[in-house]
């Protein structure tokens, strides 16, 4: 069988298309309220009040695979897309915080997360083979070009 300059450029548009097509994650409604705060630092978090952001490298923000879906104990609390953030109250205790992202396959891990009186603020971020979940208690590097997250349907 004889390869041609034809059917390579076939099989560079067919991945092409399967790759960007296959990252499209579709976003999940919340079943959390979340809570606004007029000023946003470590002195406003905590006792309950805990900041979640997606700290997705440039890597994953430039092919389309840096949104999570995340639920907390099987609820939902929806997409949060690169540097984007929100606030939820969670109550002191256990908490399994289950992270899905898409990278050619479904990437889905699940993290146990204890909440407490200093919890303050957890990233949650994609990596090539899984998710990372991380309880910072720091804001981000930059994080004034991190948006509070749209309510999305």
């Amino acid at each position: 069988m004889k390869i041609t300059t034809k059917n390579i450029i076939k099989i560079g548009l067919f991945a092409s298309v399967l790759t960007l097509s296959s990252c499209a994650l579709k976003s999940i409604p919340s079943d959390y309220s979340t809570v606004k705060l007029e000023t946003v630092d470590t002195s406003t978090l905590g006792n309950g009040k805990v900041l979640i952001y997606n700290g997705a490298g440039i890597l994953h923000s430039i092919d389309n695979t840096a949104r999570l879906n995340i639920w907390i104990d099987n609820k939902s609390l929806g997409q949060i897309r690169p540097k984007e953030y929100l606030i939820i109250d969670l109550a002191k205790g256990k908490y399994e915080f289950t992270a899905l992202h898409i990278d050619m396959v479904n990437m889905r891990s699940k993290h146990q997360v204890e909440i407490d009186e200093n919890t303050k603020v957890i990233n949650i971020e994609p990596t090539i083979t899984s998710n990372r979940l991380t309880v910072t208690n720091t804001l981000p590097n930059n994080f004034e070009k991190y948006v509070y997250r749209a309510d999305r349907k």
